[in-house]
């Protein structure tokens, strides 16, 4: 698993409780995903409206719990934008 991808997932954990919920996925995308990409962090493609995060969320969720660990956030998103 990818250092972005460990940056990117805390990032978007905005309780810092290790999970992220759907709620954060797309309140932390929106409001921080521009300055992410900007940075590098995320891929400027990457950014979308709030279907698209649930989208990536709902991808990520491998065990259907509605909260992703770091090692589910980071197996999609490390095949999804390459990293």
């Amino acid at each position: 698993m990818s250092e972005k991808a460990r940056k990117l997932f805390d990032a978007l954990d905005l309780n810092a409780d290790g999970r992220l919920t759907r709620f954060e996925v797309i309140d932390a995308l929106r409001s921080k995903g521009p300055t992410l990409a900007a940075r590098g962090d995320l891929p400027f493609w990457g950014l979308g409206d709030a279907d698209a995060s649930s989208a990536l969320f709902d991808a990520a969720d491998a065990n259907g719990d509605e909260e992703l660990s770091f090692e589910e956030f980071a197996a999609v998103v490390d095949r999804r934008f390459g990293w």
